[in-house]
């Protein structure tokens, strides 16, 4: 249960409770951090607009390291629900189970590969924030990815800070996709 309920008698807007019975329909429920979402009846609409652009087959970025770099913010900004989801679509994209539960680790993990360590490192440095992106961070991530690819990440890391910080402040819990231990 999230820290903050929908008021009786409010009223979604049309759309919404079209994506809720899909939401029914696919896990049994609506989802709460969509439900909340909802309640403002132009964001969502706008979120899952810009998860699409982000979240598409042409990415320069690859399924399982997107996941991948979710679950670390994920991890980050304390969000159980972000953590819990961005794993089970990570497990579906190929990212590994140990590599879940080797995430707050990965520097010194031989399971990530240089691309997947730089990319992170970059996600955990914009995610923190007091850590700054100095010349030998970006040196680094430029010897994996080019300027697209590294403007798409940055635009996944902020999308994933605001879902993941919109999620934790409003204490919206684990749903129960993903059954890695340690990754939840």
């Amino acid at each position: 249960m999230s820290y903050v309920e929908t008021p009786a008698g409010f009223r979604y807007p049309w759309y919404m409770r079209i994506v809720f019975f899909f939401q029914r329909r696919r896990y049994g429920r609506a989802l709460e951090p969509v439900r909340l979402w909802g309640r403002i009846p132009m964001a969502f609409p706008a979120m899952a607009a810009l998860y699409r652009a982000l979240d598409r087959k042409s990415s320069p970025i690859e399924p399982a390291l997107r996941s991948l770099i979710q679950v670390r913010i994920s991890q980050i900004n304390s969000c159980s629900f972000c953590v819990d989801l961005n794993s089970a679509i990570g497990i579906d994209r190929g990212a590994h189970d140990d590599k879940l539960r080797a995430l707050a680790q990965f520097e010194g993990s031989v399971l990530f590969s240089d691309r997947e360590k730089a990319a992170l490192a970059y996600a955990e440095a914009v995610t923190r924030g007091d850590r700054g992106i100095d010349a030998g961070l970006m040196s680094r991530l430029r010897g994996h990815f080019d300027d697209q690819a590294i403007v798409e990440l940055a635009a996944l890391i902020a999308y994933q800070n605001m879902s993941s910080k919109f999620n934790a402040a409003l204490g919206v819990p684990a749903h129960g996709f993903c059954r890695v231990p340690g990754a939840t």
